[in-house]
This record gives structure tokens, C-alpha cells and sequence, in this order.
């Protein structure tokens, strides 16, 4: 076995094949089991976990020093959540800078384009990713990154309004969606299936205030006009005592103050988004609000119904 010595690569992070050769390491210990080949001509030490950003920093170290991660591999660098899509996504600034490779897909861009660095990698500016993306997600799926990055304050959601001025439809109309304080990507789609269905749209993230001034409770998604709490609940099973009795408190809160609690499980949104905006609409209507006859059809390209 050849030693590996001090001046080479750090075999803890992504490196070339000719990395490899030029600290001494040959080409057929490459093949073995200490290294895994991550792309054609990139490697890391076998034993290193699997992360989504190391392969993003292994798509970039096969080019130019100038070269950014951009649309989901900057997604993957800002981590945003975003639905499984297996190709990372490299931007260049000329053509010749393009590194084809299977799993790699490259994009040449004007000089000047927005690129920061997060996490010690090239990416592109939150707005820019954005836009970026755009291209390959759904409506509600981009509206999710979108709080995402605002919760990261990494843009705010007037940044992003004006930033997808000029951009495609699918970046205006998500960018006009996006809120402040949305605590998780859940959150954002159960609020986007109540709007997509023409239902008023909840506010998010109001406080409940003690005499003192100090928040007492905070309901995600609400319509506090009519005391109506529309909360997504990720809890399917109440082992903490504490959170048990937080909650307990909050239902007394609720029923001293006449409030109406709708709580929603990951099956009324992923499996059953019919029956969630029944419910809402149920709750809205009990407290007088005026709702249409039939609710919009909008939400079911997003969240369809899955018995």
C-alpha cells in the first residue's frame, strides 16, 4: 500500500483522479476498497458518510475555480428541502468550461451573474436560485423553498417579489406566496393547499400575548378574526410529558377563549388534502364566514388525493 503523504489531496473530501496520481496513490487503489467513486474521475475515502453536499463539492472540483453550484445543487448547499432530483447542477461561464458528466448537468452563464459563497461553496444568490428553480419545480414545491430561505434569512419575501419581476410566471406567482415565520416546509404546504382551494388565507404565525407583553402561544396558521387554528401536527405519538401538558394548556386556552382547533396529520395532506379542506371549509363556515358553493381545483396538481 502507498502512503499517503502529507502535500496530497485530503482524501476526506472529494478529489480528481489526477489528484490522486500526483500524490503518489495509483489508479488501481482507486478502484479498491478504500476509495468510492462519487463521479467519473471524483473520489473520496470510502469511509466518509454520504451527504448531499459532498456531492456537490465533488461535481465542482472536476472544474474551473470560477464554477458554481446553482438551481438544486445550490438548493442542496442553502439546504432548502427540496423533492428527490438526482442531477447536481454546476454553472460555467463559458463553454469550454463545461465538464460533461453522467449525474452532472452544466449551465454557461453571462459574466456578472449573482454568485455567493455559503458554507464554503460557490452558489447562486438566494434570489437567483430561485428563479433558477423555477424551471424544475411545481408551483407549491417552489413556494416551499421560498419560506424555507426566508426562515434561513437568507432573502426576505420583498427581495424575492422583486427580484421575479422580470422571470418566468411560475417564479412571480410563487415568489407572491412566500411568507415570513414559516416554521417547516409542512407548514407551507398545507397553508398553499387552503389558498389553492380559494380559501381565505390563514396568517401565519400568530402571537398570543400575556398582560405582560410575553408570547404565550404561537398558531402557526390561524384566522384569528373568527378563533379558528388550522395547525399541522407532526406529532403522531404524545410521549413527552411536557409537550403533553403544553398542549393540554393550550386546549383550555382554546376552549375558555371559544376558539375552534383543526388539526391536520401528514395523511390530510400527502393522502386525503380532500377531506383536510372539508374540514377547513366546515370550520370557516360554522363562524359565519362566506365561502364559494365549490372550492377551486388548483391544489390537486400539487397534493392529489390518495386513498
Amino acid at each position: 500500500m502507498v502512503a499517503e503523504v502529507s502535500s496530497g489531496p485530503d482524501l476526506r473530501r472529494p478529489f480528481t483522479r489526477a489528484d490522486a496520481i500526483a500524490a503518489g496513490i495509483p489508479p488501481a487503489e482507486l478502484r479498491g476498497s478504500r476509495f468510492r467513486r462519487i463521479f467519473r474521475g471524483v473520489y473520496i475515502r470510502a469511509e466518509v458518510p454520504g451527504h448531499p453536499l459532498i456531492r456537490v463539492r465533488a461535481a465542482l472540483v472536476i472544474h474551473p475555480p470560477e464554477a458554481f453550484a446553482s438551481h438544486v445543487s445550490a438548493g442542496r448547499v442553502y439546504d432548502v428541502p427540496l423533492p428527490p432530483l438526482p442531477e447536481e447542477d454546476i454553472s460555467v461561464f463559458a463553454e469550454k468550461d463545461r465538464r460533461r458528466r453522467p449525474g452532472i448537468r452544466n449551465h454557461v452563464v453571462p459574466q456578472g451573474t449573482d454568485v455567493v459563497t455559503v458554507n464554503g461553496v460557490r452558489v447562486s444568490g438566494p434570489e437567483r436560485m430561485f428563479v433558477e428553480l423555477a424551471h424544475l419545480l411545481t408551483l407549491v414545491d417552489l413556494v416551499v423553498v421560498g419560506d424555507a430561505l426566508v426562515r434561513l434569512r437568507r432573502t426576505t419575501p420583498e427581495k424575492l417579489v422583486a427580484y421575479c419581476a422580470a422571470a418566468r410566471l411560475n417564479a412571480r406567482r410563487a415568489a407572491g406566496y412566500v411568507r415570513e415565520h414559516v416554521d417547516s416546509a409542512m407548514e407551507t404546504r398545507l397553508r398553499m393547499l387552503i389558498v389553492l382551494a380559494g380559501l381565505p388565507e390563514p396568517k401565519v404565525n400568530h402571537l398570543i400575548r400575556d398582560r405582560d407583553g410575553r408570547v404565550i402561544y404561537r398558531f402557526d396558521l390561524s384566522y384569528p378574526d373568527l378563533k379558528i387554528l388550522v395547525e399541522y401536527d407532526g406529532r403522531q405519538h404524545r410521549d413527552d410529558l411536557d409537550v403533553w401538558d403544553h398542549d393540554t394548556d393550550r386546549q383550555d386556552w382554546f376552549d375558555h377563549n371559544g376558539s375552534l382547533r383543526v388539526p391536520v396529520f401528514s395523511r390530510g395532506v400527502y393522502r386525503r388534502p380532500d377531506r383536510t379542506l372539508e374540514r377547513v371549509a366546515a370550520a370557516l363556515r360554522s363562524r359565519g364566514a362566506r365561502l364559494p358553493g365549490n372550492l377551486a381545483d388548483d391544489w390537486k396538481p400539487h397534493l392529489p388525493v390518495r386513498p
